[in-house]
């Protein structure tokens, strides 16, 4: 485990998402934890079955497990209910949950089912609006609270075989611009970090993600980031060490996002095509 700094002593908050040790939200409660902040866990009851979390509640001192379907408005109120009951006010909210129907039984984009295709905005991106409308509803955030949530540069660019995700996560992080316009007023900012293909049970379920990983490796200086590596800069931005960072979409992808061609990935290139 990293050296703690103590980064989030004293504050409370919630993580929304994790669900067994691949995921990113499971990486993400755990450096809350290490850094020391006290954090509760929330998913919907059929992840819960299916993944880890009561384990990661435990790892993270008992942390409380509230089930909570992020798209739903009533389940969403008793939960913010519960937690401001056990926590009073908190001081972060993490938002890590995506899905796409489209990418799991690999429809191809231009062939959507639009019914699974309002699924993935509404549990990828509308479920940010939900989290932060109900907690604000709730008047649970701290003055200076910090929500971060996760996206891809999909949202930016096209990456084909991210079908429908491409949209999601366009829309999810302008619903974090757009919030953020709004928080500040009560010093409240909100960000989305978009990190590197990160190999995850959902990263998995992608058609094409050990190419998307490998292209992105090649061209990143730094090679694509961890989840461990996400989790830490995560930390950060839930930190007093950035009081003034809003409505940013922050790249923690290795210097992906600024990159042309790299030396490396245009001597397989010029290889493939002498062989050709």
């Amino acid at each position: 485990m990293s050296t703690s700094y103590g980064l989030l002593k004293g504050k409370k908050g919630i993580v929304f998402g994790p669900l067994n040790e691949e995921s990113i939200g499971w990486k993400i409660a755990e450096s809350i934890y290490r850094e020391g902040g006290k954090l509760a866990i929330s998913n919907i009851a059929t992840a819960l079955k299916l993944g880890n979390t009561a384990a990661l509640a435990e790892k993270c001192g008992n942390a409380p497990l509230l089930i909570a379907d992020a798209t739903n408005d009533e389940e969403l109120k008793k939960l913010y209910t519960d937690l401001k009951s056990q926590f009073g006010k908190i001081d972060f909210l993490v938002h890590s949950v995506g899905m796409s129907v489209n990418i799991r039984k690999n429809i191809p984009y231009e062939e959507t089912n639009y019914g699974f295709y309002s699924k993935a905005l509404e549990v990828s991106a509308i479920s940010l609006h939900k989290v932060v409308r109900y907690a604000l509803e709730a008047d649970i955030l701290n003055p200076g609270a910090s929500v971060v949530s996760l996206t891809y540069i999909g949202a930016q660019r096209i990456f084909s075989k991210y079908n429908d995700m491409n949209d999601a996560k366009a829309l999810l992080e302008s619903i974090a611009r757009n919030f953020g316009s709004r928080l500040g007023e009560q010093g409240i900012r909100i960000n989305t970090v978009s990190q590197s293909p990160t190999r995850t049970s959902a990263g998995s379920g992608i058609a094409g993600f050990d190419g998307m990983y490998e292209f992105a490796n090649m061209v990143a200086p730094l090679g694509n980031a961890t989840a461990e590596e996400c989790a830490d800069y995560v930390v950060t931005l839930l930190s007093d060490l950035t009081k003034k960072v809003t409505m940013q979409n922050l790249f923690h992808d290795g210097g992906f996002s600024t990159m042309g061609i790299s030396d490396k990935l245009f001597e397989v290139l010029e290889k493939s095509m002498k062989r050709e």
